[in-house]
């Protein structure tokens, strides 16, 4: 594929920035990079071989994960080795992407390598795991039946969950293995909403995507208070994963239209100087009414970030449209007033 030099540069540029030291750049490149998507994979792909910093060639694994080019299975099948373990467990989830392409053999075989091997760390083999389990029971079952007697407790506990560690009967029904899988996602998320959260904001995250649409709306709220709680008390550098997680859960109850957390997302927006991941503005989209206008627009006024301005305006006019907001609304009338620059942007006046 032929790239223009501007967009060349531009990809460069973004690239770069996945190994900026500050997580508000790497964020918003992450996300940039995801919209370019394919044009983006061959540099991304170099990022990862490179021997950049594990943070970087994290953010180019999510990256890829994001855009699913099958160009990028190579390179992640070789950092599900890496000794760096965010790396690792970002390159699983490439390789999920890819389980059931024509390549998903190679992937297969890499992920039941860790999930099986013993002096890997358990956090990576549990999300191994988890990966693996979409697939049909009858491809997975020998791996099943040989972690079934596992050390660790929470893979025993995993693998007997899912219903497919080698028993008999009805193991083939139609529906079946889609049910398990389903059944392993309700079992992981409400645990971690009534027991609490176990120390993998990834694992987490993909539960949410892949499984929160089953449980019940008070149990991703529970789980939204928990997150928030423990982001609060993690170092700076670990926060945006658990952030990351929280904003898939707001996606879970927006497209169920559930205004259970809408709270959170002002508190969210008011609390920031820094872009957040974009799923925070698709639930605000989807569920956000006037009294999230205010955050938005102070958000608005304090980013000096383009990419962030622009997605906080298409926001803010998703929800003045669907709620018919009108120029007399008292909410607009005060961000005209506290919010002038804002204002001018937001809803024109003064132009």
């Amino acid at each position: 594929m032929v790239i223009k030099t501007s967009s060349s540069k531009q990809i460069d540029a973004l690239v770069a920035g996945l190994s900026a030291e500050s997580v508000v750049t790497r964020e918003a490149a992450v996300a940039r990079l995801t919209v370019i998507g394919a044009r983006a994979v061959e540099r991304l792909v170099a990022l990862v071989e490179s021997d950049a910093a594990p943070a970087a060639r994290t953010a180019a694994l999510r990256t890829l994960e994001a855009i699913a080019d099958l160009r990028a299975l190579d390179s992640a099948l070789r950092a599900v080795r890496d000794a760096d373990k965010a790396v690792a467990t970002a390159a699983i989830g490439v390789a999920r992407t890819f389980l059931e392409s024509r390549r998903g053999a190679a992937a297969l075989d890499r992920l039941a390598e860790v999930a099986l091997d013993k002096t890997r760390d358990e956090q990576l083999r549990l999300a191994a795991i988890r990966a693996l389990a979409d697939l049909p029971a009858s491809t997975l079952k020998p791996l099943w039946q040989a972690l079934g007697a596992d050390a660790n407790a929470e893979i025993r506990a995993l693998v007997g969950g899912s219903g497919r560690s080698g028993r008999s009967g009805g193991a083939n029904e139609p529906g079946r293995d889609t049910h398990q899988t389903y059944q392993s996602h309700l079992t992981y998320l409400t645990a971690a909403a009534e027991i609490g959260l176990e120390d993998d904001p990834t694992t987490l995250r993909q539960a949410i995507v892949h499984g929160g649409a089953m449980i019940a709306l008070a149990l991703v709220h529970r789980i939204i208070e928990r997150v928030r709680e423990r982001e609060a008390s993690e170092p700076a550098g670990r926060r945006p994963e658990w952030l990351r997680a929280r904003a898939a859960a707001h996606v879970v109850l927006a497209n169920r239209r559930s205004r259970l957390a809408l709270y959170d997302l002002r508190e969210s927006l008011k609390a920031t100087a820094a872009p957040l991941p974009v799923e925070f503005l698709t639930a605000l989209s989807l569920v956000g009414d006037a009294s999230c206008l205010e955050a938005i627009a102070a958000a608005h006024q304090r980013s000096h970030d383009d990419w962030w301005r622009q997605r906080l305006s298409d926001s803010f006019h998703s929800i003045v449209e669907r709620e018919r907001i009108t120029r007399r609304h008292a909410v607009l009338k005060r961000i005209q007033k506290r919010w002038g620059n804002a204002a001018k942007e937001l809803v024109g006046w003064g132009k």
